[in-house]
C-alpha cells in the first residue's frame, strides 16, 4: 500500500505494486485520494481525458474538476466515503476539461482501509467518459430530432432551413444521396442549389418553391432532378412544410425531408403505360408493390405485397384497393390517408407516414412506410398508380425501445436520471413562470447495503424493484417518480406543499418499512430516510442538492425519517 501521502513525493510500495500496475495500465481514468480529500496520485488515462499533463492534478482537491452545478452533490457523498459511512459511492456528472468543456463521466469511488485497523487510508476513485452516450440519450430525447432514425433507414435526407439566417441544415442521408461527404460545406445560397439542378426542371422549381416555403396547400411536394457529385442525374422527392412562424404568421422555418426517386422515375420513363412491367420487374424486389387503374382498382400486386396483405394475387386482382390494402394510424386508430386516391387526384407523388398500420387480413397489423406514385402515359396523362411499401415493424419497435431506454432505468422501469432532469427544469418554469408550488422528495435506503453483500446482487435488484412499486403506488398518477442511482430514488410531487409533501415522504417511509422480503430463506428488511426540498424558480438554486442534503440530514438524525431542508 502507499508508503506516504504527499502528492508530490508519494510512492507505492512493495505491496502496493500490484495495485498501481493495475491503475496504471488501465484503459479508464483513475486516481487515487487521500482522506484529506486530495489526489496523490493520477493514471495516464485520467490524464489524457481531461487534457491534463503528467502529475498536473496532483494535491488538487478531487472535485476540483467537477463543473460546479454538480460538484456539492458529487462532493458530499464523496466525503461520506473518505470517512469511511460508505464503502463505496458511484454517480454520473459532468468534469472540466482543461479547454474548459463539459465531459460527462460515469464516477466511482471506492474506499480503502488499513489490514490491521481497519482505519480509512486511501480512496480509489474510477472515471469512465460517457459523453457519448449521454450526447445519445440527449438527442433521442429531442421532440425534433434532426438525427431521426427512421427517416435514416427510410433512405430519406432531412433538410431543416432557418429563414430569418437564412441558414440550412442537411442530413447526412440528404449528403448521401447526391454523394457529399460528410463534413463538406454546402453553401445554402438558393442560386448555388439552383446550378446542381437540371435546366428543365429550374423554371418548374421557381414557380412552385416560394409557395412550398408558405405552406400553401398542394405545393408541398417538389419533384426535379439534380447532378450528383460523380456526374449523373438524380430525381428527388423533396416536401417540405413550414413549422414556426412570427407573431404576424410569416413562416421563419421549414423543414422537409428529400427522397431519391431516380429508381421509380427510371421505371416511368422506360416504360410508360406498360403495365406489363410490373410482372416483368417487380416480382423479386423486396419492396411490396401494387398497381391500380385511374379507378383505385388493383391491377398488379407482388409476392411481397401478398405476404404482407394476406390477399393473393387471385384474389385481390380487380378489387378496390381499399379492401387490400387496409392502413390505420397507429395513433389513433383510425384510417391513414389515401395516397393512391391522392396520386390520382392530384398526379402528384405522396408518401406515406411513419406511423402507419397496415392491417393484414388475418387480423394481425404491421408498420409500414413508402410512397404511391401516380403512373403516366406517353401523352401526360394519369392512368393509375404505383405504392411501394415495406415493413418497418422491427424499425418502428426498435425506436420505441431506444426512446424508452433512454429515459428509463432498465432494472424498475422508472424514468432515469435524464428524464428527471427535463422533468425538473419542467417544474422549475412552472413555479417561476404559473406561480405553481412543487416539492422535490430525495430518498435513500436504509440498510439497503447489507441485502447486496449478504444476499447478492440479484436480491438487491429484486428489492429495488418492490421499492419502486410502493413509491410508485404511494403518490399520485401525475406525480413524477424517478430512480437517480443505485438505491436513490426522487419524487416530484405537484402542487404540493410542504406539509403534504411530508405526509407522503411519511406515507412512503411506513410503506418501505412494511415491505416484506426473503431471499434463500432469510428475511431483510430496510428502511427509507426522506429529504425534502420545495422546487424553486430561481435556475441558480440546486434543488436537487438541497433534498440531497436534507436527506443526508435525516439519515444523521436517525434514519428511517423525513427532514426539509432549510
Amino acid at each position: 500500500m502507499p508508503a506516504q501521502t504527499d502528492a508530490k513525493i508519494f510512492r507505492f510500495d512493495q505491496s502496493g505494486a500490484l495495485l498501481r500496475k493495475v491503475m496504471e495500465s488501465a484503459a479508464v481514468g483513475m486516481t487515487l485520494v487521500g482522506i484529506d480529500g486530495r489526489m496523490i496520485y493520477a493514471n495516464r488515462a485520467y490524464e489524457t481525458m481531461l487534457g491534463l499533463a503528467p502529475d498536473e492534478a496532483l494535491g488538487e482537491a478531487a472535485g476540483a474538476m467537477i463543473f460546479s452545478a454538480d460538484r456539492q452533490s458529487v462532493i458530499l457523498h464523496f466525503e461520506r466515503v473518505l470517512r469511511g459511512e460508505v464503502e463505496d459511492f458511484r454517480t454520473e456528472c459532468r468534469m472540466r476539461h482543461k479547454d474548459g468543456s463539459p465531459i460527462w463521466v460515469l464516477a466511482s469511488a471506492s474506499l480503502l482501509r488499513s489490514d490491521s485497523t481497519g482505519r480509512p487510508l486511501y480512496a480509489i476513485v474510477q472515471v469512465i467518459n460517457i459523453d457519448r452516450q449521454k450526447r445519445a440519450e440527449e438527442a433521442l430525447a429531442e421532440s425534433e430530432s434532426r438525427w431521426n432514425f427512421a427517416l435514416e433507414a427510410a433512405g430519406q435526407g432531412v433538410w431543416d432551413h432557418d429563414i430569418r439566417k437564412d441558414d440550412l441544415f442537411y442530413s447526412r442521408q440528404w449528403r448521401r444521396m447526391r454523394g457529399i461527404p460528410d463534413g463538406e460545406y454546402v453553401d445554402p445560397a438558393q442560386d448555388k442549389w439552383l446550378a446542381r439542378v437540371h435546366p428543365d426542371d429550374v423554371p418548374r422549381i421557381l414557380a412552385v418553391i416560394d409557395k412550398q416555403a408558405t405552406g400553401k396547400d398542394g405545393y408541398d411536394t417538389i419533384e426535379y432532378r439534380e447532378r450528383h457529385r460523380d456526374g449523373h442525374w438524380i430525381w428527388i422527392l423533396s416536401r417540405g412544410r413550414p413549422v414556426e412562424w412570427d407573431k404576424d404568421g410569416a413562416p421563419i422555418r421549414t423543414v422537409g425531408t428529400d427522397t431519391d426517386i431516380t429508381s421509380l422515375k427510371q421505371i416511368e420513363g422506360q416504360l410508360a403505360d406498360e403495365k406489363e412491367w410490373l410482372r416483368v420487374t417487380l416480382e423479386s424486389i423486396g419492396d411490396g408493390v401494387i398497381s391500380t387503374d385511374a379507378n383505385e382498382v388493383v391491377t398488379f400486386i407482388n409476392p411481397v405485397a401478398e405476404a404482407l396483405t394476406g390477399w393473393s394475387a387471385a384474389e385481390a386482382l380487380g378489387r378496390p384497393l381499399g379492401e387490400v390494402f387496409i392502413a390505420k394510424s397507429e395513433a389513433t386508430g383510425e384510417p391513414a390517408s389515401d395516397h393512391v386516391g391522392f396520386c390520382l387526384m392530384t398526379g402528384q407523388p405522396s408518401e406515406i407516414e411513419q406511423d402507419v398500420i397496415l392491417a393484414a387480413r388475418d387480423g394481425t397489423g404491421r408498420g409500414v412506410s413508402g410512397t404511391a406514385a401516380p403512373v403516366r402515359a406517353r401523352d401526360n396523362r394519369t392512368i393509375g398508380a404505383v405504392l411501394v411499401f415495406k415493413d418497418v415493424t422491427t424499425t418502428q419497435e426498435l425506436q420505441r425501445k431506444l426512446n424508452h431506454s433512454a429515459n428509463h432505468d432498465m432494472l424498475t422501469g422508472l424514468p432515469n436520471r435524464a428524464a428527471f432532469g427535463r422533468a425538473l427544469d419542467e417544474a422549475r418554469r412552472q413555479v417561476a413562470e404559473e406561480h405553481r408550488t412543487h416539492a422535490l422528495c430525495f430518498i435513500d435506503l436504509d440498510r439497503f447495503k447489507p441485502v447486496n453483500d449478504s444476499a447478492g446482487h440479484a436480491a438487491g435488484d429484486a428489492l429495488l424493484q418492490k421499492v419502486a412499486q410502493v413509491i410508485r403506488t404511494s403518490c399520485r398518477n401525475h406525480d413524477f417518480a424517478a430512480r437517480i442511482g443505485g438505491d436513490e430514488f426522487v419524487l416530484l410531487l405537484a402542487d404540493c406543499t410542504m406539509a403534504n409533501a411530508r405526509a407522503v415522504a411519511e406515507k412512503i417511509i411506513d410503506a418501505v418499512g412494511l415491505i416484506q422480503f426473503t431471499w434463500n430463506g432469510w428475511n431483510y428488511q430496510i428502511g427509507a430516510s426522506i429529504g425534502i426540498a420545495p422546487v424553486p424558480s430561481d435556475r441558480t438554486r440546486d434543488a436537487l442538492g438541497e433534498a440531497d442534503a436534507a436527506c443526508y440530514a435525516a439519515k444523521s438524525a436517525g434514519r428511517n425519517r423525513v427532514a426539509i431542508a432549510d
